[in-house]
């Protein structure tokens, strides 16, 4: 794993952790003290994290940490389980190509490797990142729809609601696993709904896929089970 992606993957829990406020401005050699490494991955990571929206331009050529509430990341995810299902429908209906099928099994594959030891270390976090976010985006992509496209686009500059923003606790790795792997069946379920051709079952699995994600920021943020599975009406206050 490079430094620039440690960087990125540590900047990511400390604020879903709460360890840097919002509206905490970042100062590169603070932070790479604080990571214990040099000044040239934590200046690279930033950029990357502003992409994420989980920090914002602060000054000339600083950022500082976004303000955002645990109800804006809930209803992200959930409006983006529905656009993922959606996406997912429509592949199946159509029908996937071979190369597409073949992406969704590559990446199905790769997360059977991870999962295949029967726990996590550090450097799955990076690779399971990479494995869902091409899982997702190979679907979204293959629907080929561009109001759809948009729609996810503003749903992922919503911090930690993109396929990609997957934060480990590494207090609780076993249930972490355990968690992960329920969300890597479902991945196997919904491909069997696309090469199938069943449409409803397809949409169906990634409306519940959703969950899966809700439970990770729960392991992160310590908030209560209570808080994860109420309808994203009620506003939960960053832990």
């Amino acid at each position: 794993m490079s430094q620039q992606s440690q960087a990125v993957m540590q900047i990511r829990e400390m604020i879903l952790q709460g360890r840097l406020a919002p509206g905490e401005r970042l100062a590169e050699a603070g932070v790479a003290n604080m990571l214990g490494l040099s000044r040239t991955p934590v200046r690279q990571a930033l950029p990357v994290l502003a992409e994420e929206g989980l920090l914002v331009p602060a000054g000339a050529r600083g950022y500082s940490v976004r303000a955002f509430t645990t109800l804006e990341i809930l209803e992200a995810v959930e409006v983006r389980g529905v656009l993922e299902g959606m996406a997912a429908r429509i592949l199946a209906e159509r029908g996937a190509s071979r190369g597409l099928l073949r992406a969704l099994r590559d990446s199905v594959d790769q997360g059977d490797e991870i999962f295949a030891k029967r726990h996590l270390v550090e450097a799955d976090e990076a690779t399971y990142s990479m494995i869902n976010l091409k899982f997702h985006r190979t679907i979204t992509d293959g629907a080929e729809h561009g109001f759809l496209r948009e729609a996810l686009e503003r749903a992922d500059r919503v911090p930690f609601a993109s396929p990609a923003a997957i934060a480990f606790d590494r207090r609780n790795l076993e249930e972490m696993f355990d968690m992960l792997w329920h969300a890597h069946r479902q991945h196997h379920a919904i491909l069997d709904a696309i090469t199938n051709g069943e449409g409803s079952r397809a949409d169906a699995l990634f409306r519940e896929h959703i969950f899966s994600q809700k439970r990770s920021m729960k392991l992160s943020r310590g908030m209560s089970p209570h808080d994860i599975d109420q309808p994203s009406r009620q506003r939960v206050e960053k832990g």
